[in-house]
């Protein structure tokens, strides 16, 4: 947990410890802090603040994937600016959930991200794709027609379970169809893989 506000932290800290499927394994105050914490203990999930005192958690997050690629990074911030929203899209974040939310969401929020949800409702999605850049790097050419339709199901926001009650397919064919699409747009969450498709146009936002 990445996060400079001391009682927040603790508060958090404190419930999440009591969760036996969760470990809080370090906190930490500044992105320097939680980028050592996390070269040392090399977690599944990092709750990432926005604004913290020597940087911004997007420009974090991205500094995390080279490092951590597999770690899941959700943001915990106080705000609901779109702006904000999308740099932590583009830059690699699993979702996000705000400060006010209860703090047993924020658990439900943590296992989700750890089985590689992506956290985040179909509306705010649907708001967003529009705001994301569209610069193409051509990556996604070898996607199979089977990959685009997961892919354009994962852009609607929708769970690897509605994708495969959609598709008629098992529920683990879709999760090794969504690590495909992840793999080949050279992504590391589904919210990574929908910003990169958009960036090379192989998807189009209403």
């Amino acid at each position: 947990m990445v996060d400079d506000h001391e009682m927040f932290a603790q508060g958090l800290t404190a419930v999440l410890g009591a969760d036996p499927s969760i470990e809080v394994v370090a906190t930490a105050g500044t992105v320097e802090a939680g980028m050592a914490a996390i070269r040392l203990h090399t977690p599944d999930v990092v709750l990432m603040d926005y604004e913290l005192p020597d940087g911004d958690g997007a420009s974090a997050t991205e500094r995390i994937k080279v490092e951590a690629p597999e770690a899941q990074i959700v943001m915990v911030t106080s705000f609901d600016d779109e702006g904000i929203l999308v740099r932590a899209i583009e830059a690699g974040a699993s979702g996000f959930i705000t400060k006010h939310k209860a703090i047993q969401e924020v658990a439900a929020a943590v296992r989700a991200a750890h089985a590689g949800e992506a956290l985040i409702s179909p509306s705010m999605l649907a708001r967003l794709l529009p705001k994301l850049r569209q610069n193409p790097r051509g990556v996604g050419a070898d996607l199979t027609a089977r990959e685009v339709e997961v892919l354009k199901l994962l852009a609607a926001g929708v769970s690897n379970q509605q994708i495969a009650e959609e598709l008629v397919l098992s529920l683990h064919t879709v999760r090794n169809h969504v690590q495909n699409v992840i793999t080949k747009l050279g992504a590391h969450s589904k919210l990574e893989a929908v910003a990169t498709a958009v960036r090379e146009g192989l998807i189009r936002h209403a």
